[in-house]
């Protein structure tokens, strides 16, 4: 299975963030759900504002236990 280019895309940009030392874990609400999440953000900046763009959330218990890897 290829990985689409919108995931290539953001996995880059994480990556640049990381390396400049722009990355945030913010306590988020999920909408659909009302539950609690860890999101991991990109920190970028708008004059004086930060501006925090969410890349995804940290995976609750054992993440061994929640995907499997393509075969």
């Amino acid at each position: 299975m290829a990985i689409p280019d919108y995931a290539r895309t953001n996995f880059e940009t994480l990556l640049k963030a990381a390396e400049a030392g722009d990355l945030a874990l913010m306590e988020c609400t999920e909408v659909a759900s009302g539950e609690t999440r860890y999101v991991l953000c990109a920190v970028g900046h708008d004059d004086d504002a930060f501006v925090m763009t969410p890349f995804g959330h940290l995976a609750p218990g054992n993440p061994y236990e929640a995907y499997i890897p393509p075969a």
